[in-house]
C-alpha cells in the first residue's frame, strides 16, 4: 500500500486567526515551535491526539484541518 501524503492548512488558518504565530499555536497545543514548522512543512504527521488538539485550536474539525493530497 501506498503512503498517504497528509496535507494541512495551518499555515492559512493560523492567518486567518489575527495571524497566529507558530509559537502562538504551539504554546496552545503544547509543542515546540519546530514541530508546528515541521507539521506545516510536510515533513512531520502529527499524532492524532496533536491534530485533534491543532482542529480544537481552531475550533474547527480534523478533516478541515488535515487532508489527503491526491496522487
Amino acid at each position: 500500500m501506498d503512503k498517504l501524503m497528509i496535507s494541512n492548512n495551518i499555515r492559512r488558518l493560523r492567518f486567518d486567526h489575527n495571524e497566529m504565530t507558530q509559537q502562538q499555536l504551539a504554546d496552545h497545543v503544547g509543542v515546540t515551535r519546530q514541530t508546528i514548522v515541521a507539521i506545516e512543512k510536510r515533513k512531520y504527521s502529527p499524532s492524532l491526539e496533536l491534530a485533534f488538539r491543532i482542529s480544537l485550536a481552531f475550533n474547527l474539525s480534523i478533516t478541515e484541518v488535515f487532508f489527503i493530497e491526491p496522487q
